[in-house]
């Protein structure tokens, strides 16, 4: 079974820890499963900038939730200017109605800072990108101005967000009871994964079964701050349970020794070839051209060239080579875990070229709007007979006569 798993390291900029490299997205589409919903790559709009070292770490939405604000280099409250349509009956358009919100009063409407992630990513590159970002290529994030408004400020920030309170002053030291922070967009999390049946959470490779961020369809195009928990936690327990009945009934399968002798000296590979290619170098290439052709802004120019780089890393990956013995071997592993990198990153840019339109949390500068020709597909993405990667759009199935009655008893 395949269970929780994330792509992010497939971008230079992520919240998501050194292991999450695609491997069940990747596992699943090997083994013949389909994969939906890939060009849905969600970009939380405050992770950590600076220093270096640090950068991409997550800053929690409860920043923004007790009062912090966004403003660019020159002070400006820039989020008040891009307000969507569609949401400026519930977002304040004042900064005292906005204050109020956080403080709880039920009658004021919420702060943009409190706008969906994907909006808010995408404001946050176009100040940077016309030059009004921070320093070190961000936007700044402040809590201390609430010391206009607090008497006893210093004392709140700390009890309201004392897990914030330690790591901006361990890692970057500022205390951010009393300065700006610096933040920018960091990937986070993918809505799309493998196809499975939404009763069984059965693939559509019989006996593989996945649940969580590697599987796909309850999130649709973006996904609210929680619900992963619940996801993993709601459809864990729904495909652990159908596995079980499924192995009860069924017999074992046949193993392949031949394969599995392939496959171990397929991994082995990079220990003949010590002189060759740098794993590192693959991967840091790949981030870097993920991060800037297929992010947060997206066209068909640039990712047409994201496609042509890939192609190169593909060969690039055929040729790593690493030194040293098997035991913890930081080297050999990222060797191991470019082809999972590099099957995600294909994946979602064939995706997000094949929906040519601006959804969810995927934006193309060239196509903004909604196109409601594909309001009713999924990108779906599979292994074709020849081994190449085949997309196609194919419609959202009906929804079953079950639900339909449940959702009319609910009435």
């Amino acid at each position: 079974m395949l269970s929780a798993t994330n792509v992010g390291r497939a971008y230079k900029i992520t919240s998501n820890s050194w292991e999450y490299t695609g491997d069940g997205h990747s596992l699943g589409y090997e083994a013949g499963a389909e994969l939906i919903d890939m060009e849905f790559v969600q970009f939380h709009p405050t992770g950590m900038v600076w220093p270096p070292s640090v950068s991409g770490i997550l800053v929690t939405e409860g920043v923004r939730g007790d009062g912090g604000i966004l403003t660019n280099k020159e002070g400006r409250r820039f989020m008040f200017d891009f307000i969507p349509d569609n949401y400026k009956a519930q977002t304040a358009d004042n900064e005292e109605e906005g204050w109020r919100y956080t403080q709880g009063d039920k009658n004021a409407r919420r702060p943009p800072e409190l706008l969906t992630r994907d909006h808010i990513s995408r404001c946050i590159v176009r100040e940077i990108k016309e030059g009004r970002g921070s320093p070190h290529g961000g936007v700044f994030l402040d809590i201390s101005w609430i010391k206009k408004k607090l008497p006893n400020a210093e004392e709140y920030i700390k009890r309201k967000l004392p897990s914030m309170y330690h790591q901006f002053k361990q890692l970057a030291d500022i205390d951010i009871t009393k300065e700006p922070m610096e933040v920018g967009p960091t990937t986070h999390y993918i809505m799309g994964g493998v196809r499975v049946d939404p009763d069984t959470q059965m693939s559509r490779v019989v006996g593989l079964f996945a649940a969580g961020e590697c599987a796909a369809g309850i999130n649709g195009a973006n996904r609210l701050g929680g619900n992963s928990l619940s996801d993993l936690l709601v459809f864990g327990k729904r495909a652990g349970e159908f596995a079980a009945k499924f192995a009860k009934e069924n017999s074992h399968g046949k193993i392949d020794n031949n394969k599995i002798d392939m496959y171990a000296r397929e991994a082995l590979k990079p220990f003949e070839n010590s002189s060759g290619e740098n794993p590192y170098s693959v991967q840091r290439d790949l981030q870097e051209v993920m991060q800037q052709n297929v992010g947060i802004v997206r066209d068909e120019g640039e990712m047409r060239s994201a496609l042509d780089h890939l192609k190169t890393f593909w060969e690039r990956a055929a040729r790593v080579g690493v030194t040293g013995n098997r035991d913890f071997n930081p080297g050999w592993h990222t060797a191991l875990d470019l082809k999972n990198l590099l099957t995600v990153s294909e994946a979602i840019t064939r995706a997000a070229l094949e929906r040519k339109e601006s959804r969810g949390a995927q934006f193309r500068e060239d196509y903004p709007e909604k196109d409601e020709r594909f309001s009713k597909v999924n990108t779906l993405i599979r292994k074709g007979e020849d081994g190449g990667m085949e997309v196609l759009l194919e419609p959202l199935p009906e929804m079953p006569d079950y639900l339909k009655q449940i959702i009319e008893e609910m009435k």
